[in-house]
Formats: C-alpha cells, structure tokens, sequence
C-alpha cells in the first residue's frame, strides 16, 4: 500500500503543537522496508552485522560530523532496524 492510496490512514504519533527542532532527546526506531532482515543476524544472542549493518553503524555514528549540534547517545542495530534513544 503506498501513501497516495486515499484507505491509507497513519496515525502521526507527534506530540501537537511540540517543536521538534528545540533541543532535546529523541527515541527514533528506524525499521527497514517490509521488516526486511537487511543488517544482518543474530547468532548465539549476539548481533553479527553485515556489510549492511556496519554501513548503518559507519553513517549512524558520523552524524556529529555533518551535525555539529548533535549528539549521540546509545543506539542499537537488530536485523531489521535501528534504535537509538
């Protein structure tokens, strides 16, 4: 389903009226398309990153880089997504 279909219906989870771009700290999760395994996999309960993964992780941490204002704090890599908070 695309986002032009008019049954298409997405909730915003956004806070109204909040001004996103103040500073603050954030939780994101960023899911791959269709819940793809693409970052790699997960062996003995340990996340084994592919070449996929360890690109996310290269690009997540060099955001301080083109963000000066920015900060990191923990983030993860599963299989299908990405979550820092």
């Amino acid at each position: 389903m695309n986002a032009s279909n008019t049954n298409y219906h997405r909730h915003s989870i956004r806070l109204p009226g909040y001004d996103y771009s103040q500073e603050g700290a954030y939780y994101i999760t960023i899911c791959t398309y269709n819940r793809k395994n693409l970052f790699g996999e997960i062996k003995n309960n340990e996340m084994i990153l592919n070449e996929h993964g360890k690109i996310a992780n290269e690009f997540w941490e060099a955001i301080p880089k083109h963000y000066p204002n920015t900060q990191l704090d923990e983030h993860v890599i599963m299989p299908n997504h990405v979550m820092a908070y």
